[in-house]
């Protein structure tokens, strides 16, 4: 019986994805590093506490990172972006107008 993968794309062959190109999972590992090094900072460093009105912004700035990473990662996880199987040549576009000569030009 054939998975989801194989109904999605018709084609009967597994579907190809962006996989660790995809610009979510980017996003979503460069947040979470900045995330972790802030609620780590927030944790054991001094959270000058004076300069922010009581709040320790490190920790929950870091935290808010941490969960905007997840939402990024679970984001290219559960919709994929596909990768079609064939792509049309420039050469072949009937829309895109041809190169132009210089004049002069041999």
């Amino acid at each position: 019986m054939p998975d989801a993968d194989t109904r999605a794309n018709g084609t009967g062959g597994a579907r190809h994805t962006a996989g660790a190109f995809d610009i979510r999972n980017i996003i979503g590992l460069l947040l979470g590093i900045y995330g972790v090094v802030l609620v780590l900072a927030g944790l054991f460093l001094d959270p000058e506490k004076a300069k922010t009105g009581g709040i320790n912004a490190n920790l929950w700035a870091g935290l808010a990172l941490v969960v905007g990473s997840v939402l990024f990662l679970a984001w290219a996880r559960l919709r994929p972006i596909v990768v079609p199987e064939h792509v049309d040549l420039v050469e072949d576009d009937p829309t895109r107008p041809g190169p132009s000569r210089r004049p002069g030009a041999h």
